[in-house]
C-alpha cells in the first residue's frame, strides 16, 4: 500500500479479520525508538455503526516518550488532532489510547483522512479464591463490572478483570454478556486449565472422572475479554486487533506474570515484544491448521509458540455384533437408557453417506454405519448425518474417520444416541458381518475411559499446526508441546454447556497448557505426529519437545536472551528500519541467541554461535553430545564449557557442512551439554540442504 504520511504516520499496514480467543492472566502470583507505523484494522462485523467508509485505523508509536500516561495519552489526541482539524473531531474518533507498556493509540478514520478473551465464568468451582491470600501490593488491575458480572465475581483467585466493546455493534451479539462474564466456554476453558483451582471428583457424566486442577492451581488470574461469540455457543467468536493490543497494554501495566494468548494474531506481536522487553513471557498458540507442513502461526521470536498433543487416555466404546464379536471404537456414550440395546443395522456406503440420503431414507430404529472408502468426511459433515439419524428416530451412528483429534464434537451427543467412529479396518469386519447376515444387528455399551502406559502417548495433534515458520526460517517453530487433546475444564453454565455439566472437554493448541523437554512417550519410544499416515514426530511437530517440569526448575543451563536482541528485528517486521540493515539484520537471526537452530538454506557451510549460562552448581563442567542432521557434518566448538565463581557464561559455536550437494528436504538432529550428572541440557536442530535458494517443489 501507499505510504500516506511523510510524519507521524510512516507506514501503512493491511491485516485481515481475525478469529479466535484471547486469554490472558496471571500464572503467578532510555532511547526511544522511532518504531512508527499505521496498521489498518479491517475489524468484523462487529463494528459499531458509523460514516459508511469509516474504518478503524491503529497507530503503533512505538516505546512511550511520556512515564505519564496522560501525557501519552494528550500526545495521541494532539497528533489525531492535526489530521482531523480540532480537538473534539480527535476525541470523538479514538477508540483506544495505548499508553502503558508501548505507544499508539487506534481511532475510527475515513479513507480520506487514513489514506484474548472470550470471558471468564467467575462461580465454576475452579475459581474458588478459598486458601488464597489476596492480590500482591504491586498489583494495579480493576474488576470491571458489566452484564451479569459485579466487583464482586473478582475475589482472591480472580484478582482482575476488563473487557473491551468500544467497537463492538452491540446489536450483532446476541445473548453475549457485555462485561468479563463469558459466553462462548473457550475463555473459562483455557482459564481454568492454565491456572484452575484443585477440584475433586469431577468428571463428564462419568468420564474422565478425578481431579480436576491448572497448571498453576496457586496461581491467580485476571481476565481481559477482547473477543466475542457470534451466536450461540458454542459458536466462534471474533476479535478486534485494536481491542486485542488495549488488553494486553492493560496487562503490561496492571502487573501481570505471564501473558497466556490463544489466538492466532497479525498484529500481536507488535504489544507482545513490549510484555517481552518487560520481563513477562508471552505464550502463544501454534494454531489449529495441521498436519500440513508450513502453517504454524504466531512466530515472531519472542513469542513461546506451544504446539498441542494427545495423553495416555482413550474413550473406548464396545460395538458388538448379532454373531457375538466386539469390535472397539472411540465415543463419547453416557446414556444408560440407550446402551446395550440390540438394534437392526443399516448401511451409508461411500456417496450414500450424505445428508439427502440420510434425510430420505427410514432409519427409525437403526443403527447406521457410515463407511467411506474414497474420501474422508469432514467433521462438520458426519455431525450433520448424526443429527440427520437423530432426528429421524435413529438408534446409533458408527462412521469410518482418519486420526483427526477432535472427538470433543461428539460430547453434545453423549446423551442422545451413540455416535463411534472407527477406523477402516473395523468398519471393514462390520461390513463383512452385515454381507452374510440376514438380519444384521448391533449393539452399542457405554463409553469406558482407559488411562496408562498400554496407550502410547504424548502424540503430536493431528490438527496442531506444524513448522517449519514461513515467515523466519530460521527460528525454529513452535517451540514446545503440551497436552491440548480431550482436555477436561471448567465450562460456563449457559446454553449448551449447561446441559453438558460444570466441566467438558475440548481440544485444540489454545489448550496445551504452557508452561509445559522429552522427546520420546510414556513408553521410552520416539514420538508419533498424528497425520494420514501417522508418523515419527519431529522438532517442526513439537519444537524442543515436552517439558519435565520438575526438570525445568534446575536446568544447569539456559539460553538467556534480553529484549534489545529483538529490537532490531522488531523494527524491520514493522518495516521501519531507517538504515536499510534489514537484510543483515535477518541474516543474524542465525546467531540470536535461542535455544534451537534452524539453517534453512545449508549450500556448503554455515556456523552459528550460542551462548550458555549457568544456573547451577558454580563450578561445573559440561560436555558436548552431538547428534548431527542426516547428510550433514556438525562440529561444536569447543567442545567442554567449564564455568567457575567468575564465569557464569560461556559461548560456543556450531559449524555446518553439507555433505552432499542436493535440492534437498530438513532432516534434524540434537546437540546437547552433559555435566555428567542429572543435566543433559538438549536443543534441537533442523538443517535443510540447498543448491538454490527460494526453490519450492511443490505440486
Amino acid at each position: 500500500m501507499d505510504e500516506l504520511y511523510d510524519g507521524d504516520f510512516t507506514r501503512l499496514y493491511d491485516s485481515s479479520k481475525i478469529s479466535g480467543a484471547t486469554d490472558i492472566g496471571i500464572l503467578d502470583g532510555p532511547a526511544e525508538e522511532d518504531t512508527r507505523g499505521l496498521l489498518k484494522a479491517h475489524d468484523p462485523e462487529f463494528m459499531k455503526p458509523t460514516e459508511a467508509s469509516a474504518m478503524l485505523y491503529i497507530v503503533y508509536l512505538g516505546e512511550r516518550q511520556h512515564e505519564d500516561a496522560d501525557h501519552a495519552t494528550a500526545s495521541h489526541h494532539s497528533i489525531l488532532a492535526s489530521v482531523l482539524g480540532s480537538k473534539d473531531a480527535a476525541s470523538e474518533s479514538i477508540v483506544y489510547s495505548y499508553k502503558h507498556g508501548f505507544s499508539g493509540f487506534s481511532a475510527m478514520l475515513t479513507e480520506p483522512q487514513a489514506e484474548t478473551t472470550r470471558g471468564i465464568w467467575p462461580d465454576s468451582p475452579s475459581f474458588s479464591d478459598d486458601g488464597y491470600d489476596p492480590p500482591p501490593a504491586r498489583w494495579k488491575g480493576t474488576c470491571q463490572s458489566g452484564k451479569s458480572f459485579s466487583s464482586k465475581s473478582c475475589n482472591n483467585k480472580i484478582i482482575g478483570a476488563r473487557w473491551y466493546a468500544d467497537v463492538v455493534n452491540e446489536t450483532q451479539l446476541v445473548g453475549e454478556f457485555l462485561s468479563p462474564r463469558d459466553l462462548n466456554g473457550h475463555g473459562t476453558h483455557v482459564a481454568s486449565i492454565a491456572a484452575g483451582n484443585i477440584v475433586h471428583n469431577t468428571s463428564f457424566h462419568g468420564l474422565a472422572s478425578g481431579v480436576a486442577c491448572g497448571c498453576a492451581p496457586r496461581a491467580q488470574i485476571a481476565v481481559y475479554k477482547a473477543c466475542w461469540s457470534i451466536g450461540a455457543p458454542p459458536a466462534d467468536a471474533t476479535c478486534s486487533e485494536a481491542a486485542v493490543m488495549k488488553a494486553i497494554d492493560d496487562a503490561i501495566h496492571d502487573g501481570v506474570d505471564i501473558l497466556s494468548m490463544s489466538i492466532l494474531s497479525v498484529l500481536g506481536y507488535i504489544p507482545a515484544f513490549h510484555a517481552v522487553a518487560k520481563g513477562i513471557p508471552v505464550v502463544y498458540a501454534a494454531g489449529n491448521f495441521g498436519p500440513y507442513a508450513q502453517m504454524v502461526g504466531n512466530v515472531a521470536p519472542c513469542l513461546f509458540t506451544v504446539a498441542a498433543s494427545t495423553i495416555d487416555r482413550l474413550f473406548l466404546t464396545a460395538i458388538t455384533l448379532g454373531n457375538g464379536q466386539t469390535l472397539t471404537g472411540q465415543s463419547l456414550f453416557a446414556d444408560m437408557e440407550r446402551e446395550n440395546q440390540f438394534h437392526k443395522m443399516k448401511l451409508y456406503l461411500n456417496s450414500m453417506c450424505n445428508l439427502t440420503v440420510a434425510n430420505s431414507t427410514d432409519v427409525k430404529g437403526s443403527i447406521v454405519l457410515c463407511f467411506s472408502t474414497t474420501s474422508v468426511l469432514p467433521i462438520a459433515q458426519l455431525y450433520g448425518l448424526a443429527s440427520s439419524v437423530i432426528n429421524n428416530g435413529g438408534e446409533g451412528f458408527i462412521f469410518t474417520q482418519q486420526s483427526a483429534d477432535f472427538l470433543v464434537a461428539w460430547q453434545f451427543r453423549a446423551m442422545s444416541i451413540p455416535c463411534v467412529s472407527v477406523d477402516l479396518e473395523v468398519a471393514y469386519k462390520i461390513l463383512q458381518y452385515f454381507s452374510t447376515s440376514q438380519n444384521p444387528v448391533a449393539k452399542v455399551s457405554l463409553t469406558q475411559t482407559t488411562t496408562g502406559s498400554v496407550i502410547p502417548a504424548p502424540k503430536i495433534a493431528a490438527f496442531s499446526s506444524r513448522g517449519p515458520s514461513s515467515v523466519y526460517p530460521t527460528v525454529l517453530k513452535p517451540d514446545i508441546a503440551a497436552p491440548g487433546v480431550n482436555v477436561l475444564a471448567a465450562a460456563p453454565q449457559v446454553g449448551i454447556y449447561k446441559e453438558l455439566g460444570l466441566y467438558f472437554f475440548d481440544s485444540g493448541t489454545s489448550f496445551a497448557c504452557p508452561p509445559t523437554s522429552y522427546i520420546t512417550d510414556n513408553n521410552g519410544l520416539p514420538l508419533l505426529a498424528d497425520a494420514t499416515p501417522n508418523k515419527v514426530a519431529d522438532p517442526f511437530d513439537y519444537g524442543a519437545g515436552f517439558l519435565n517440569p520438575t526438570q525445568a526448575s534446575d536446568p544447569g543451563l539456559i539460553y538467556d536472551i534480553d529484549a534489545p536482541d529483538y529490537q532490531k528485528l522488531f523494527n524491520c517486521m514493522l518495516g521501519s528500519d531507517t538504515n536499510g540493515s534489514c537484510t543483515a539484520t535477518e541474516s543474524s537471526l542465525f546467531d540470536l541467541n535461542l535455544s534451537s537452530i534452524a539453517i534453512p538454506s545449508l549450500k556448503s557451510s554455515e556456523t552459528v554461535s550460542r551462548t550458555v549460562t549457568n544456573v547451577g552448581q558454580p563450578d561445573a563442567v559440561y560436555k558436548a553430545s552431538v547428534e548431527p542432521p542426516a547428510g550433514v557434518d556438525m562440529l561444536v566448538e569447543p567442545m567442554t564449557l567449564v564455568f567457575g565463581t567468575d564465569t557464569s557464561s560461556e559461548s560456543f559455536k556450531v559449524t555446518f557442512k553439507a555433505m552432499r550437494k542436493i535440492q534437498g528436504d530438513y532432516s534434524f538432529g540434537n546437540l546437547a551439554w552433559h555435566d555428567g550428572g542429572s543435566h543433559f541440557v538438549r536443543i534441537p536442530v533442523a538443517v535443510r540442504v540447498v543448491i538454490e535458494d527460494s526453490y519450492s517443489t511443490v505440486s
